[in-house]
């Protein structure tokens, strides 16, 4: 009896533990339905009817892009928009037809539509039109029931207040294309843009943002009841130029007078670019409210390219501007001194060959201060056999020509520093003497850009510390002096005699750019012209009295100008190249000129929110 009375407490003891646990569990569970039921019934029940929960992301504001004052080169205004979600939509066509009876929707923006919804996934929101007047949004809202998958929202549109001016620099932005799209879902969304050309594509990502999200309840009908949850968007990144906004108005202005004409205005000291100006451009408003077809082919066929960065793109024969890089490669060489002179009857004779000084009767002895004022070849034809073309392109690379400069802008070009392991590289051939001799003017398969060109000048004219342009505060370490960056191995006076040349081009009575030279003083430039021979004129063309302007505009010599300001402490570069502008004294330096004192009054080294930082990022 008592062995079976212990069997039943034992018993006793785990059913109570049994039921102890099922009692527990089924507490929880009851408190679990209670809490689904009572306190988040309404929102499941929302959830599972019809799917009234609109979860959806929420565009980033891109980021500003100002200029070193702050002053803003793009912005982002209002722009009301029609989207349509396509499973919302039994029937594409016919909702975007019932649309097209309430507001201005043209049939093109309906094929579009549909095209597009056939690419999507159908739950995304596609874009049927933007720039709405507000009488479109309550046109819109009040006949939501008769428009099924439609609704309205409130996006933005980038504007850029300076137009044209700023057009090469900043660009613009545009709709994604199936080659651009990555990983970042942001790009789906409807009418999202991204950076195409100039600062907006260089820096699409910092400015692009993060994307948000908004969980909505709407009703049946599709319209938003209230909002149950909202993640922020993170807004792009604003991005500081070292442009001067005003100054590159001007500049694009002053450059307006000629057919087709880029120039750069550049900080000796940092590589700071105040100005960066091709002429002609385009209005980047238009590309974001929507090119006609017209348009673009009227810019596509424009002979004078003004889709074209010609400042970072274009690449011309420096001329004679390079004459300065055969000075220098002659004085490190050893070959010439601050003593030599050279006879020039108005020709250089080698072998069998006759090279023709541009002034037929000669400049008599010249040394290599009046060989740089007054412009003459046969000095530097005769140096260059001299010293030969590969310490001629040694001394080229080494102030920046014949390689890209790393520059925050896309596109930039490489330009040509032409030497025998090129040519024989690129066209199996062995050098010729005569080809040095052409390259010692500038000409042959010699190539530049305005940008090099303006790297090359500051190089020169700032001690020699190699300077290398830039735009953007935004990356890396932002130069606030030439001792920041490398210095060459150049001897300062030799330096100096460059910079006593190109003093007396612009301020000599003699001088080839006399007529352009700066008389404020204190604001004095030197410089030196140049004329680029596009289509040879051969002698038979002389004989018959045939001269440059004669020619067709596409064959016409390329004009152009480097300088430096003020002339005591050169702070400020400029390169100017106006394509088919004849010669340089009369088309690129008045235009340098005119660059060069208004940089000079404007003083944006010292007056910016860069001035005074040390080195590193701005604030």
């Amino acid at each position: 009896m008592k062995q079976n009375a212990d069997t039943v407490k034992v018993f006793s003891r785990r059913a109570f533990v049994i039921g102890g646990l099922q009692a527990s569990l089924l507490a929880v569970l009851g408190g679990r339905l209670a809490y689904l039921q009572v306190s988040q019934g309404q929102r499941y029940k929302m959830m599972a009817d019809k799917n009234r929960i609109s979860i959806k992301m929420i565009a980033p504001s891109r980021g500003e892009i100002v200029d070193r004052f702050g002053v803003p080169l793009a912005v982002n205004n209002q722009n009301f928009r029609a989207l349509i979600v396509t499973e919302q939509a039994k029937d594409v066509e016919k909702s975007l037809r019932e649309l097209q009876k309430i507001i201005d929707l043209s049939d093109k923006q309906i094929e579009k539509t549909i095209k597009e919804s056939k690419k999507r996934p159908k739950f995304t929101p596609i874009e049927v039109k933007d720039d709405l007047s507000w009488e479109d949004v309550a046109r819109i809202e009040v006949n939501l029931p008769d428009l099924p998958g439609i609704s309205t929202d409130v996006g933005e549109r980038r504007t850029y207040p300076f137009g044209e001016s700023t057009a090469h620099i900043v660009g613009y932005v545009g709709a994604v294309n199936e080659k651009e799209i990555d990983k970042d879902p942001v790009l789906s969304l409807p009418g999202f843009k991204i950076g195409k050309t100039g600062i907006e594509k260089s820096f699409d990502k910092e400015l692009r943002g993060t994307a948000g999200a908004s969980e909505a309840e709407v009703n049946v009908i599709g319209r938003e009841v209230r909002e149950l949850n909202r993640i922020e968007s993170g807004q792009g990144k604003r991005i500081t130029l070292t442009i001067d906004g005003e100054l590159q108005r001007f500049a694009q202005d002053r450059l307006a007078e000629q057919r087709s004409v880029s120039a750069v205005v550049m900080d000796a000291h940092t590589g700071a670019v105040y100005a960066l100006a091709s002429y002609p451009a385009f209005n980047p408003n238009e590309f974001t409210s929507g090119l006609s077809v017209e348009t673009w082919q009227e810019l596509l066929a424009d002979a004078a390219h003004p889709l074209t960065n010609k400042a970072i793109s274009g690449q011309y024969p420096p001329a004679s501007t390079f004459k300065m890089i055969v000075l220098m490669a002659g004085l490190k060489s050893g070959h010439i001194n601050a003593n030599t002179t050279v006879y020039c009857p108005g020709h250089y004779t080698f072998g069998t060959d006759r090279f023709h000084c541009w002034k037929k009767s000669g400049h008599g002895w010249v040394n290599y201060i009046t060989a740089l004022a007054y412009s003459c070849d046969t000095f530097f034809y005769e140096l260059s056999t001299e010293i030969g073309i590969e310490n001629i392109a040694a001394m080229a690379r080494e102030m920046g020509l014949g390689e890209r400069l790393g520059f925050d802008l896309p596109n930039e070009s490489a330009g040509l520093v032409a030497d025998p392991a090129w040519k024989f590289a690129n066209r199996g051939q062995k050098w010729q003497p005569g080809e040095t001799i052409v390259s010692s003017i500038g000409q042959g398969s010699m190539q530049a850009t305005p940008l090099q060109l303006a790297v090359m000048t500051a190089r020169l004219v700032n001690g020699g510390y190699a300077v290398k342009p830039w735009v953007s505060g935004y990356v890396g370490d932002v130069p606030h002096q030439k001792e920041d960056w490398p210095k060459l191995d150049l001897n300062a006076s030799h330096l100096a005699m460059v910079k006593k040349g190109m003093d007396t081009v612009v301020n000599s009575n003699k001088g080839t750019a006399y007529g352009s030279r700066i008389q404020e003083p204190g604001m004095e430039m030197g410089g030196k012209t140049g004329t680029a021979q596009v289509k040879r004129i051969t002698k038979a063309d002389r004989v018959a009295g045939i001269k440059n302007e004669d020619l067709v505009w596409q064959h016409r010599h390329h004009a152009l100008f480097v300088g430096y300001a003020p002339v005591d402490n050169p702070r400020y570069v400029v390169s100017v190249v106006v394509e088919h502008g004849g010669g340089g004294s009369a088309a690129a330096a008045p235009i340098a000129r005119d660059l060069m004192l208004e940089v000079q009054k404007r003083d944006p080294a010292n007056t910016s929110i860069f001035a005074g930082q040390t080195k590193g990022k701005p604030a």
